[in-house]
């Protein structure tokens, strides 16, 4: 495996990431937008889609917040790398800022700096995953600041219902964070890894349960709609990791992201 390939591999997946939104995601919103009732919703939804199809035409971002860049690195046991991959990476995430463009999100958290590059200590945040085989597997999940600064992590008494909980947190937050939502959901663990549950729950869809489906009903149910200006779909996708606790506690975590759920992925050999 070469360093070269996967930087370009990398510059790839941000660019269709950023310009464009899954099949399944966008099935999910004309679907919403047949359904809905609301007529206020229903215009919305419907200019969603054509910003997708607007930016897709003109190979633009969907958004004016191109986010801060997450990555899946799925790496098979048999690989061998002879490069620092983490490097690589933010070398990627280095030229697709300057080539897309991609807005320079990332600063400091005390001075506020902005490095210009959209790279920095811990940026980008690449998430190791060890396979089967030798190939890489790179997934870019870029996360607004608008649905990730609504996202959260509690520890709930162990007797606390977290779907109560869960619904009570979406019903004061979910307008803020460009509805309708997938929301990545963490049960257990400890305090981070709730956390990290939350954002693989997300890199884990499409696909649910029907444990998934009968929470986005009820997520659904709370009237707040596109853009929380009412409707039926408050909500698109639903998915749930789970880890085991301590007897003690009971971690929960809710990684919201907005309607324009980017993300995509390619294979480096």
């Amino acid at each position: 495996m070469k360093r070269a390939d996967v930087v370009g591999a990398t510059i790839r997946v941000l660019k269709q990431a950023e310009t464009t939104l899954p099949e399944w995601v966008l099935k999910l919103i004309e679907r919403a937008a047949e359904k809905e009732t609301n007529p206020v919703a229903r215009s919305h939804l419907l200019f969603m889609l054509e910003n997708v199809r607007i930016a897709k035409g003109e190979c633009l971002p969907l958004c004016q917040d191109t986010g801060l860049l997450v990555f899946r690195a799925e790496l098979g046991r048999e690989a061998e790398l002879d490069f620092d991959l983490q490097e690589a990476i933010a070398d990627g995430v280095r030229l697709a800022t300057k080539r897309i463009p991609l807005r320079p999100n990332v600063v400091d958290p005390i001075t506020r700096q902005n490095s210009g590059d959209n790279t920095g200590p811990g940026i980008p945040d690449v998430i190791l995953e060890m396979t089967e085989g030798k190939d890489l597997r790179i997934t870019a999940l870029p996360k607004g600041a608008g649905s990730e600064n609504m996202s959260l992590v509690a520890m709930l008494n162990p007797a606390d219902d977290p779907f109560d909980f869960i619904l009570r947190a979406i019903s004061e937050r979910a307008a803020n964070a460009c509805p309708p939502l997938f929301l990545g959901i963490g049960l257990g663990g400890t305090f981070d890894l709730a956390a990290r549950l939350a954002k693989r729950a997300l890199l884990n869809m499409p696909g649910s349960t029907d444990e998934e489906e009968e929470l986005l009903e009820r997520i659904n149910s709370l009237g707040i709609g596109p853009m929380g200006l009412g409707g039926d779909t408050t909500a698109l996708g639903v998915k749930i990791e789970r880890a085991s606790c301590h007897t003690a506690s009971l971690p929960v975590a809710i990684n919201f992201q907005c309607w324009a759920n980017r993300i995509a992925s390619e294979v480096v050999r």
